[in-house]
């Protein structure tokens, strides 16, 4: 189903917002691996940044306004990039090989063209 242009009923019938269901996952997935120094520092800010960017989705979803619901993207992509940035630190700490920071890596930058052409859609029809 084509996130833009099909009827949205519920934030799960996005497809940017299963996406960034799954990144979670996966981010969930290896921050389990990270040192357990950094339970309380990366690990859980990068888990933040990530749950940020499907909740916020789902709630600018679930607002009347149009407005509302681009102002959520908004907090939604800057989410993405605070995760694309712990990303990097990570791999640079080696708490995530490059292999793995390549695979999240498009993800998240996926996730984030989606989320900026959803804006630009909502942007025209205000």
């Amino acid at each position: 189903m084509n996130s833009i242009t099909t009827k949205v009923s519920t934030h799960k019938d996005l497809e940017v917002w299963r996406k960034a269901m799954d990144f979670v996952t996966e981010l969930y997935k290896q921050t389990a691996n990270f040192p357990k120094v950094e339970l309380y520092g990366l690990s859980s800010q990068m888990r933040r940044a990530a749950v940020s960017i499907p909740s916020n989705i789902a709630e600018g979803a679930a607002r009347k306004s149009n407005k509302e619901f681009i102002q959520f993207l908004y907090i939604a992509l800057g989410s993405s990039a605070e995760v694309d940035t712990q990303l990097i630190i990570a791999k640079n700490l080696n708490f995530i090989d490059v292999t793995v920071f390549e695979k999240m890596n498009v993800d998240q930058d996926e996730i984030s063209r989606m989320l900026v052409g959803l804006i630009k859609y909502r942007k025209s029809k205000e």
